[in-house]
């Protein structure tokens, strides 16, 4: 039986030299490939309770699309920023050299609403941190994060976990 890892193609010294890069642009390309990945996703979410999907720039809008049509819920996306239009909060977070922003429209959520955060990867969880954070400023509730990578050693399901959510992944890998 097919696995996910089985079409995601790793690219050796990228960007720099001694980075393994996970490319899931494979996995998406491939119509099986896709379709296993939405529907673990899926199970894996099976039984929680989620009004609405957010999904992290960029790969996170395939999967969280297709995860929201599966769900029946609405689609919310977290963008760079700068890249809405409306009225946005704003949450910066850490990158390797320096930092980053992400921008949530502030009426996309609303008091109570549960979401299910959605990326392609893991890493060391900074990105998803400042999404959550931008989710529960709106007075919403993440209840899992969802995504089909983790990348074990850089330490980002240990953060989320810390913080309280729980984090769902379909593959991991040691090492980055």
């Amino acid at each position: 039986m097919a696995h996910v890892t089985d079409y995601i193609r790793t690219i050796p010294d990228f960007p720099h030299e001694g980075i393994m890069f996970r490319d899931v642009t494979t996995l998406f390309a491939d119509r099986d490939g896709l379709r296993l990945a939405i529907e673990g996703l899926v199970e894996a979410c099976e039984g929680l309770q989620i009004d609405t999907v957010a999904g992290l720039e960029a790969r996170g809008f395939i999967l969280g699309g297709a995860l929201a049509d599966r769900l029946g819920t609405g689609f919310v996306p977290i963008r760079k920023k700068g890249k809405l239009p409306g009225r946005t909060i704003s949450q910066s977070y850490k990158l390797e050299y320096g930092e980053a922003e992400v921008e949530l429209h502030d009426d996309a959520l609303h008091q109570g609403q549960k979401v299910l955060l959605v990326d392609d990867l893991l890493a060391t969880g900074g990105t998803a941190e400042a999404g959550i954070k931008l989710i529960e400023r709106l007075g919403a509730e993440v209840v899992a994060c969802a995504f089909v990578i983790d990348l074990k050693d850089l330490g980002g399901r240990e953060l989320l976990e810390g913080l309280g959510h729980r984090v769902e992944a379909l593959c991991a890998y040691e090492g980055d």
